[in-house]
């Protein structure tokens, strides 16, 4: 399963690549973040590795995170593992002038484990879809709130 979602940023290039770029903004964008744990490799670059945990409702999720490229603001991708599931997210920055930013991130689920998340992926995809737009527009409010004096 592949999609792709975006959003426009009222903010510099720059500006919103700082802000995406930093782990201590995670849980002001991400519902249910609650932590990142470096594992191995050097923290935030190509070939690291962390443990990223959400608390939805009463269950745990947590997922381990390589980056495997890391070129901002043209590119940062990760890969992500679950025990139910695996997927990459490629995210990309595109100026649209001095103060405007395209975020465009593009999904592609490669693995599916278990008959729930199974069934998700083939009769509710748009849930998939639905929540990382839901992220990036959060990341929209919270990046042109933080700009602000």
């Amino acid at each position: 399963m592949k999609f792709s979602c975006a959003v426009e940023i009222n903010l510099p290039v720059e500006k919103v690549v700082q802000l995406f770029d930093s782990t201590e903004n995670l849980k002001e964008w991400q519902d249910g973040f609650v932590s990142i744990d470096h594992l191995s490799g050097i923290a935030g670059e190509s070939g690291a590795k962390s443990r990223i945990i959400f608390q939805t409702g009463k269950h745990k999720l947590e997922l381990i995170e390589t980056i495997l490229v890391k070129n901002l603001p043209y590119e940062k991708t990760g890969l992500y593992e679950h025990k139910h599931m695996v997927n990459t997210m490629r995210s990309r920055f595109t100026s649209l002038g001095e103060n405007r930013t395209k975020y465009v991130a593009e999904i592609e689920y490669s693995k599916f484990s278990g008959l729930v998340p199974k069934l998700m992926a083939l009769l509710m995809p748009a849930v998939f879809k639905k929540q990382v737009q839901k992220w990036l527009n959060q990341f929209k409010a919270f990046a042109e709130k933080a700009d602000k004096p």
